[in-house]
């Protein structure tokens, strides 16, 4: 790790980033070109992570990690495999109405574990797919990847998914139809909204996306003005496709800012929560912050320094409204770089020179909590999490060179998408 220490800041974002991006080759099964959601032994795979190993694929050929030829064998493989794989009401089927269901057995593809047709990670899913019909606009096999892109886009029932109502459910389970949860208040869904808008064959209705901006929390925390959002991932995961630098949907106008600007003020309130650590948890400071979704310790509850300390394991972590107990995503400050590369840095950094064991292999874990366990350097999550991973490799490049946020900036359906949730501005 003292290697790490030594580099440049170029030459270390450089190293991590191909780390990070050696995941989506590492956890890739050959035939059907799925990737597992993480590094552990029978991890099935997560359609959420194919989506950004889609994306990450242009990424490697720019850096020269993969040939172009090898990216457009990858792509096309997996793409193949959604064009065929099934799609009906069958409970083992891969997906319906277009959809697919979150989690999917590598060999076989079709649904495990009983979960949801996702239309979240459907949406990321299509990122990646549009990234890749976008991308390769050569002959042959990319010919048959923009072919394949499109019709696996258009066939996707995103009309259906609002059930009749001006909202959006989260998922349907062929057991009991749609859930009973939709999305409420500001979140990752961003990119779900555009590109059901865009769609050309079954789009949302307009209501729809100003169903869900009636539930935004616009509030002043910490100092700063934020439309509000507990979860660092929330703040990234549609900015990992969508450039929304200048741009501005009706809600945005009003509050004269952007997206964009929304997350460096969501940055900002991370750093100064872990300035202030009302808890008292070990590690927090300016420089040590990436409260967000991931693993964590799942333990029996500890009383320490006078307090009653509980553990969540796998969860949805916030700042500064909790839930809290102490666990950061150490890969999540350094996904800040296209918003404040001096604060990811910095964090970054400080993070390597007093935790290195968060880097095994140049590649971040998932989770770590130093409260927990310090005698020991504390707990630290087993092994890798594709999300993690895929989305730190974009949001370097992004810093790096604007690489996707060219290639979705030139997809139609994302401008029409915008367009029809009523951003205007900038690039558009």
């Amino acid at each position: 790790m003292s290697g790490l220490r030594r580099l440049s800041d170029e030459a270390l974002v450089v190293r991590l980033q191909q780390a990070a991006f050696s995941y989506l080759i590492d956890h890739t099964d050959e035939e059907t070109g799925l990737v597992a959601d993480t590094s552990r032994p029978g991890s099935p795979c997560s359609i959420a992570v194919v989506g950004f190993a889609l994306s990450c694929y242009p990424i490697a050929v720019r850096n020269g990690w993969l040939s172009r030829t090898e990216a457009a064998r990858r792509t096309l493989k997996v793409l193949k495999f959604f064009l065929a794989s099934p799609q009906g009401k069958a409970a083992d089927a891969t997906g319906y109405r277009g959809f697919y269901y979150h989690f999917l057995d590598m060999r076989t593809g079709r649904r495990v574990w009983q979960c949801e047709l996702s239309l979240i990670d459907t949406a990321l899913l299509m990122a990646g797919i549009l990234v890749a019909g976008c991308y390769f606009d050569g002959t042959g096999e990319e010919s048959d990847i923009r072919d394949h892109a499109d019709v696996l886009y258009r066939r996707v029932d995103w009309h259906w998914a609002q059930n009749g109502t001006s909202g959006l459910s989260q998922g349907w389970k062929p057991e009991c139809g749609f859930l009973h949860y939709g999305w409420e208040g500001y979140n990752e869904a961003t990119i779900l909204y555009i590109l059901g808008l865009g769609s050309p064959t079954f789009p949302l209705t307009a209501s729809c996306y100003d169903t869900w901006s009636l539930t935004y929390q616009w509030e002043n925390l910490l100092g700063h003005d934020v439309l509000y959002s507990g979860p660092l991932f929330t703040h990234l995961f549609s900015h990992a496709w969508i450039d929304f630098r200048g741009i501005r949907d009706a809600f945005m106008r009003e509050k004269n800012s952007d997206y964009f600007e929304n997350t460096k003020s969501a940055i900002a309130i991370h750093r100064e929560y872990g300035e202030r650590n009302p808890y008292e948890f070990e590690g927090y400071c300016r420089d040590f912050w990436g409260v967000t979704a991931g693993d964590g310790p799942s333990v029996a509850a500890i009383h320490q320094k006078g307090r009653d300390r509980r553990f969540f394991g796998y969860m949805s972590r916030g700042v500064p409204y909790g839930p809290d107990d102490g666990t950061i995503s150490p890969w999540a400050m350094l996904a800040t770089l296209p918003f404040t590369p001096d604060a990811a840095l910095s964090g970054t950094r400080h993070l390597l020179e007093n935790y290195p064991q968060v880097c095994p292999g140049n590649r971040f874990s998932s989770g770590f909590n130093p409260t927990l366990l310090p005698a020991s350097g504390g707990w630290l999550s087993e092994g890798w999490y594709g999300l993690d991973q895929g989305l730190l490799t974009m949001m370097i490049e992004n810093h790096r060179s604007g690489l996707i946020w060219e290639i979705f900036r030139g997809c139609g359906y994302v401008r029409d998408g915008l367009a029809h949730a009523g951003f205007e501005g900038g690039w558009l």
